[in-house]
């Protein structure tokens, strides 16, 4: 229902006559029965697009959190990148070192300098692009958080113009075990599944509101005043208004364009169903994607692993032989 107040003065006057003065107050209210259900099915259309809005604003709210999560352990990974880089041109620039004075007392030839000397440069060359690398992604943070480009190289200590590793902090590291069973009630907690969903519950509330358009509507209106030919008298003895009025509206003839209408929306609501079923596929395919690499990446982490400690006894093994003349 709707209720409003109104309040008038009017002045009048004929010929000679004269002027009269009118005044007059009262309310006035109307409302219209939801018989078929048209408004109500309008409520829940637009109460469907705001949590949908809410879905919608959840999943950029998630995408945003993870970018910067991503882009920050990049961050630290090109920065530990960055010192093992460097401190495999210390190891090779000592080893070209060794590899020349071997030369000069005749137990290589200049072959194994040149290959020294290669194996040194290209490591050399890794560093400018490690380093253009950490300030790209270190600017890309700045900008996620809201800042200007170089707000952060402070406090990440990045500083990727020094020759002297400087103290970075650890690289993030995810659960050791992580949950590869998604049920469908999981699946369903991802913001854009949401979003589409809501969009299919406002499709489906705009095709009952078209179809309630095809059917007679109500109205139920009325007024109630008071009208004084002065100020005073509209509370003592004023004249007492009162109308009301029920109309009911039917469609007769409209080309077919209610039933047109109802067309339309149900064609929406087809949309919103298969944009539903590919926003699922999307989501299936993410998953299963990213279960793939994790599984993947944890395997090859496990051999670098393996690997690394072989490694570090073939370096010292090295180490002994080139101390010892061997």
């Amino acid at each position: 229902p709707r209720v409003g107040g109104s309040a008038s003065v009017q002045t009048s006057r004929s010929d000679s006559n004269d002027a009269t003065d009118s005044f007059q107050l009262g309310f006035d209210a109307s409302w219209e029965p939801d018989v078929f259900g048209g408004k109500r099915s309008a409520l829940r259309a637009a109460d469907s697009d705001l949590q949908g809005a809410q879905a919608s604003l959840a999943q950029v709210q998630v995408s945003m959190a993870a970018e910067i999560a991503v882009t920050y352990i990049e961050v630290r990974g090109l920065q530990a990148r960055l010192a093992i880089a460097r401190s495999n041109l210390a190891a090779q620039t000592e080893t070209m070192q060794i590899t020349q004075w071997r030369t000069q007392a005749g137990l290589v030839s200049a072959l194994d300098v040149e290959q020294a000397v290669a194996a040194k440069e290209q490591t050399a060359a890794q560093i400018p692009a490690l380093s253009s690398s950490l300030a790209q992604s270190i600017s890309s943070l700045a900008v996620l958080t809201g800042q200007a480009p170089g707000a952060l190289q402070s406090s990440l200590n990045a500083d990727s113009s020094r020759t002297v590793d400087i103290a970075a902090a650890a690289i993030p590291q995810a659960p050791a075990a992580l949950a590869v069973a998604i049920p469908a009630q999981t699946l369903r907690q991802r913001p854009d599944i949401r979003a589409a969903e809501y969009r299919i519950s406002t499709a489906l509330s705009q095709v009952a509101q078209a179809d309630a358009a095809r059917y007679p509507s109500f109205q139920i209106s009325g007024s109630l005043g008071l009208r004084a030919l002065t100020l005073g008298a509209l509370t003592n003895g004023a004249s007492l208004l009162q109308s009301i009025l029920a109309g009911v509206s039917v469609p007769l003839f409209d080309g077919g364009a209610a039933r047109a209408q109802v067309r339309v929306q149900e064609a929406g609501l087809e949309q919103a169903r298969v944009a539903y079923e590919a926003t699922v596929l999307q989501a299936l395919k993410d998953v299963e994607d990213a279960l793939v690499a994790l599984q993947n990446d944890s395997e090859r982490a496990s051999r670098l692993q393996a690997a690394a400690p072989a490694a570090a006894n073939a370096d010292r093994m090295a180490r002994q032989r080139y101390a010892s003349g061997l």
